[in-house]
């Protein structure tokens, strides 16, 4: 039984009419749900949002992507937000081609690591996007392009200066700092080798067959390892198997699925490098998560932990606070064997913590 997203039970598509998922080019979350769609062959149409085609409802809340269904009468009129949330739902509605390995214990670790990636891999996409110089002139030139290619000269420098004010001026909020600079971009490069070693032996993070974290580390990494100049080059010295990777989950609409029950690992077959990922986020993401967590409790202004023997601090953020509850709901519904199982592979990695 796989985990499922508590805002989505009994939820169901009323339509054959495609979905519609209104997103960006630059946006992480989109490019991972556009990901998701290619791979399971449903029905969708891509429309950036702000352009001339984007005449849909907006979602309840200003964020990308947002998936648009239609309803009986063939109207786009429910909407849905958050790529966590969007998957359960698609698994929900369509059989096919499934995210979700079969196994309980499994299909909660890639719960688990799809969380990582979308809530701790997600600092590094945006500290390396808005902190060199580099990465900030393209941004600020290529971002406003998504929503008119036709744009005036005028409209688009100032466009231009715009979002760069804005965006290098939410670094802080999520955690791209001078003193929490060493921080991310350790992690980013302890990934890079992670992944360098892991896609030597396999094409997937859970076997030969994708899953939802193979979707969000590619939604988080695309930027980072396809479009961002100093990310970029790393990645490409470091990791060239990572970079490749990238472009091929971008659309894996043609990768054959012989057992729709099969093509993950066991869960005492995991490749060696998993546990390093795990304990990767047991070494960042998880201290990060519970103390944030104890900030929203307390009130407090500032949430602070040490990662790697050095002070990481950032305002508390509620959703991160809604996702840790989210994985302990999921930890807590496994049975009694599945959950054995977590804890055994959990074990000594630090996310432990996540769920005392």
């Amino acid at each position: 039984m796989s985990p499922q997203h508590p805002l989505l039970a009994g939820t169901t598509t009323s339509s054959e009419q495609p979905i519609v998922i209104r997103g960006a080019y630059s946006s992480p979350y989109s490019l991972k749900m556009r990901a998701v769609l290619r791979y399971r062959h449903i029905p969708f149409r891509w429309v950036l949002k702000g352009s001339a085609l984007d005449t849909f409802p907006p979602g309840s809340v200003p964020i990308i992507p947002v998936l648009i269904f239609a309803g009986d009468d063939g109207a786009y009129s429910e909407t849905l937000v958050d790529s966590s949330p969007q998957i359960a739902r698609l698994e929900a509605d369509h059989a096919q081609r499934s995210l979700v390995p079969t196994d309980g214990a499994l299909a909660f670790i890639d719960f688990l690591l799809e969380d990582f990636a979308d809530e701790w891999v997600t600092k590094a996409m945006y500290h390396y996007r808005w902190t060199y110089n580099a990465d900030i002139e393209k941004a600020g030139l290529l971002l406003p392009l998504d929503q008119n290619l036709q744009a005036p000269d005028e409209q688009l420098a100032k466009a231009h200066d715009f979002i760069i004010e804005r965006q290098v001026g939410r670094r802080a909020l999520v955690g791209s700092t001078d003193q929490n600079q060493p921080v991310l971009e350790g992690s980013f490069e302890r990934l890079l080798e992670i992944l360098q070693e892991h896609l030597a032996h396999q094409p997937f993070m859970l076997g030969v067959r994708p899953a939802r974290s193979d979707m969000a580390l590619y939604g988080q990494l695309k930027p980072m390892l396809w479009w961002d100049p100093t990310s970029t080059a790393l990645a490409t010295a470091r990791a060239p198997r990572a970079v490749n990777w990238i472009e091929r989950v971008d659309d894996l609409s043609s990768w054959p699925v012989a057992d729709e029950q099969g093509g993950w690992d066991a869960t005492d077959a995991l490749a060696p490098t998993v546990r390093r990922l795990l304990r990767e986020a047991g070494r960042t993401y998880a201290p990060f998560m519970v103390a944030n967590a104890a900030a929203l409790r307390s009130g407090a202004d500032e949430m602070v932990c040490t990662i790697d023997g050095q002070t990481y601090s950032q305002s508390p953020f509620g959703y991160q606070g809604k996702c840790l509850v989210w994985l302990s709901e999921q930890y807590s519904a496994l049975a009694d064997a599945d959950r054995a199982t977590v804890d055994l592979l959990l074990a000594g990695t630090g996310c432990e913590i996540l769920f005392v």
